[in-house]
């Protein structure tokens, strides 16, 4: 076993979001955290503009200063964790149809800055997190719903030191299958899905492998005006299959949570925005915290 692997065993703490280099394999995940930020999409996920060039611009904060284990209790250990995300995504929608669906495709690039502290140590760190690269196919069956597929690749691109404790990136390929459907009614009833499904591959520094990921950002509401929606938001997150070292698996690492708060959506003249807060409860081998996003579309 390597130096830095080695490192990795010797600390009993979870991380979060776009990449935290904390934990011990005994812990879901590498570090506790994932390649997707859980929680990011609310309204309108499923449902792709007309053809054209987009803008999609977002802003999160999270924090958090509980560790749970594999029973959802609370860990000993003075614990705190900030993290700031400034993210752009730009969107082509092409006028090409493949099985009654427009082709999409995106790319998604996260500028990050994260503070770590574990009892005596502490650390932070700012820069390029990993970017996203996709495929989508969009769907519209009726003026009120509509649904997507896509494949997303999420690159290694942040930096990264397995010797750190705070990093933007998390050092591995990984790939996600997506459906996601919307609702939209500007008189009643609003709801989204975005349903993800995570291969992880193996991050080469650490010889560790992060388990298979099922998760779902959700948003449900009721239109208060044409224009405004009101409603709750949040995610559902759960590991599949055990984390990985060396090539053997590990017991009690899977981790799972769930986030719920308050979510708005306001459209504009061919732009919109929303904004939610989500706390995270029912937590076991992460971080357990609240997030705030602000998310803005506009078109080129």
């Amino acid at each position: 076993m390597s130096y830095k692997t080695q490192r990795l065993t010797t600390h009993l703490c979870s991380g979060l979001l776009l990449g935290l280099n904390l934990c011990n394999p005994a812990f879901a995940t590498e570090n506790g955290g994932s390649s997707y930020p859980m929680g990011t999409e609310s309204w309108v996920v499923g449902a792709l503009p007309p053809p054209g060039l987009y803008s999609q611009t977002y802003f999160t904060h999270y924090r958090a200063d509980e560790l749970k284990d594999n029973n959802g209790d609370t860990l000993p250990i003075d614990f705190k964790v900030t993290a700031n995300a400034f993210v752009e995504r730009i969107i082509w929608v092409t006028e090409k149809e493949i099985l009654g669906g427009n082709l999409a495709f995106h790319t998604i690039v996260p500028l990050v800055d994260v503070d770590v502290s574990v009892n005596d140590m502490s650390d932070s760190k700012r820069g390029l997190g990993d970017i996203f690269i996709g495929a989508a196919l969009g769907f519209h069956h009726s003026d009120k719903l509509h649904t997507l597929t896509a494949l997303d690749v999420i690159a290694p691109t942040g930096g990264y030191d397995a010797d750190d404790l705070a990093n933007p990136g998390r050092n591995y390929w990984a790939l996600e299958a997506v459906y996601a459907a919307t609702y939209i009614d500007p008189e009643g009833f609003n709801g989204d899905i975005k349903l993800i499904y995570d291969y992880n591959f193996e991050n080469d520094d650490t010889d560790y492998r992060s388990g298979q990921e099922f998760h779902f950002d959700y948003a449900l509401g009721w239109a208060v005006t044409p224009k405004l929606v009101a409603g709750v938001g949040g995610y559902y997150y759960r590991q599949v299959t055990d984390d990985e070292l060396n090539g053997h698996s590990l017991d009690r690492t899977r981790g799972q949570a769930f986030a719920i708060g308050p979510a708005l959506k306001y459209s504009g003249d061919g732009w919109f925005l929303n904004a939610k807060w989500q706390q995270e409860s029912q937590v076991k081998n992460r971080a357990e915290g609240d997030a705030f996003w602000l998310k803005l579309t506009l078109p080129f």
